[in-house]
């Protein structure tokens, strides 16, 4: 766009140029939090000019409102001074943050109980990321344990095919238009979320998608994001070392579906049985109004009430005339009244269904006329998107995909989808379990992985700080359970480290006829062994190893 900004690859330091700096009394009278002046004076302190906020002592631009929040190991108070030096103007922080600095603080401080909670609201306030008069992004986010990455793309393609100009922040990167910026984080911190949302704004674009995880509600990175849309895809167990239960996971996740925080939502719910799924629906269209809910069903149709009987009011969406196209697959979507969108999706698995049935109901939802969408969807095919590390298909012959399922649940429903059709295959599987995380789930992983493939090699995922032998042995565990009780599909189980090696050796295993999944990293690129970052890709990696098959470089069988 003419006269827009620059878009830098580095997320840190993204800030929108057309900023009317505010006065710091005006911020510290949003937070409520008390004004200490410093050593400006009280006067001096009220009248100075904010004009950006960082939680990064290192990304402080002239101006800026420096964050310091509390940490693990430290305080952000504790770099206070190397934010002045920046060009930082102020301070928000806590008590404990205010005791670090002093009676005697060389900046004035503006002091609340809980500043990550705050900072939401200050940021949006100071950017102007999202005005109330009209000229905002078209905002959709998405939350739920699996499917986020791939409805925000899917939502993000559909929304091109409408001539939308679009921003997407997620797992994998944040693209700004065509413009692509790495993702550490698969929310950022608040700070830079609303200095993006202002970036895109201000470089015209008119739409952007989010994927909104659990963490990022919990530690307030979304505070003072309003979305137009936002949408669930399903509730498994996972970051339960985070939440403790799956009640105080879903409770998390919830918070998402409140007046504060969206218009509109869009509820996948699998069955009848859909435990989470029903919750979810229940509480969004108790906490939003019936008519700003839609509920779409997999499967079955009644929305059921847990506290007496089923609701007078079921699913509005149901999932129609499934068929197998290519990989993937065609689909009717058919509301209660009658209405009907005809939908297709390249990517394979029932669950990708789901994910490209939430993406086109949140855009309907999003007010888009129906026969517009529909030809939109007939024209230009926008769900057969690339969804990288995804249920990305490497090659053919044998079938080779690697997908980021790193949960039991995502890791059933890959492998349900590479299942070779009528048995004419076998289904290779590469996982592994990260360390410092849910240890709960890896043996779980590892039953998966036997009664759903029938040769299971465990290597290792991200280790972190664990002994990566002993997360194997977890999860082999499990696998060897189930074998043992006679249930398992696996014939074999084999423990093979390092990662590439084991991905080398299942499509050295592999027949033409046979499905490699390579699962649980999916787009990653590097993998933390013991605090030290390995180069590794998984898809490079399968990939290379296809072409040495291909090339002869080993028998094929």
């Amino acid at each position: 766009m003419e006269n827009s900004p620059e878009i830098t690859t580095d997320a840190a330091l993204l800030r929108p140029e057309g900023v009317s700096s505010l006065a710091l009394g005006q911020l510290a009278s949003l937070t409520g939090g008390q004004l200490l002046p410093g050593l400006q004076g009280t006067g001096d302190a009220a009248e100075l000019r904010v004009s950006g906020v960082s939680i990064d002592s290192r990304a402080i631009r002239p101006g800026d409102l420096y964050a310091a929040l509390p940490g693990a190991r430290f305080h952000g108070a504790d770099f206070a001074d190397g934010a002045r030096k920046s060009g930082a103007v102020a301070v928000l922080t806590d008590p404990d943050g205010a005791r670090i600095l002093g009676e005697q603080a060389a900046l004035p401080v503006i002091v609340v109980e809980d500043p990550r909670a705050q900072l939401g609201a200050v940021a949006r306030t100071v950017y102007g990321s999202q005005p109330q008069d009209g000229t905002g992004l078209g905002l959709f986010g998405v939350t739920g344990t699996n499917g986020k990455t791939t409805t925000t793309y899917f939502v993000n393609s559909i929304l091109r095919a409408l001539g939308e100009t679009t921003g997407l922040i997620g797992t994998i990167e944040i693209l700004a238009d065509d413009q692509k910026i790495p993702s550490k984080l698969t929310t950022p911190e608040a700070s830079t979320v609303h200095a993006l949302l202002a970036v895109m704004r201000e470089s015209g674009m008119t739409a952007a998608s989010m994927e909104v995880s659990s963490h990022a509600i919990e530690f307030d990175r979304v505070a003072g994001v309003r979305y137009d849309v936002a949408g669930f895809t399903n509730l498994t167990q996972d970051h339960l070392d985070l939440h403790g239960t799956m009640q105080a996971y879903f409770d998390v996740k919830a918070r998402l579906f409140t007046p504060e925080r969206t218009g509109r939502a869009v509820v996948v719910v699998a069955d009848d049985d859909d435990e989470w799924g029903i919750a979810m629906a229940r509480h969004a269209r108790a906490q939003l109004g019936a008519d700003n809910v839609d509920v779409f069903a997999m499967r079955g149709g009644v929305v059921a009430d847990r506290e007496g009987g089923p609701q007078r009011r079921g699913a509005d969406w149901t999932l129609h005339s499934m068929t197998r196209r290519g990989i993937g697959h065609a689909f009717e979507l058919v509301h209660r009244d009658g209405r009907s969108l005809r939908v297709s999706t390249g990517l394979p698995g029932e669950f990708n269904v789901a994910n490209a049935a939430l993406a086109t109901l949140m855009v309907l939802a999003s007010g888009v006329d129906l026969d517009l969408l529909q030809r939109v969807l007939d024209e230009h095919d926008p769900l057969t998107t690339d969804v990288p590390g995804r249920m990305q298909l490497i090659g053919t012959e044998p079938t080779a995909v690697v997908d980021f399922a790193h949960n039991p649940d995502a890791l059933a429903r890959a492998l349900a989808a590479v299942d070779p059709p009528e048995g004419n295959g076998r289904v290779i599987l590469v996982f592994g379990a990260t360390g410092d995380r849910d240890k709960t789930k890896r043996p779980l992983m590892g039953e998966i992985a036997a009664r759903e493939a029938d040769v299971v090699i465990i290597s290792d995922d991200d280790p972190h700080g664990e002994d990566p032998a002993a997360i194997r042995a977890e999860v082999a565990a499990g696998a060897h359970a189930l074998i043992e009780s006679g249930r398992a599909r696996a014939a074999e189980v084999h423990e093979i480290s390092p990662r590439a090696v084991a991905i080398r050796s299942a499509v050295r295993m592999a027949g033409r006829g046979d499905s490699v999944i390579v699962a649980g990293r999916g787009h990653e690129t590097v993998q933390e062994i013991a605090g030290v970052d390995h180069p590794l890709d998984d898809r490079a990696e399968l990939r290379a190893a296809l072409e040495d098959m291909q090339e002869g470089r080993w028998e094929h069988q």
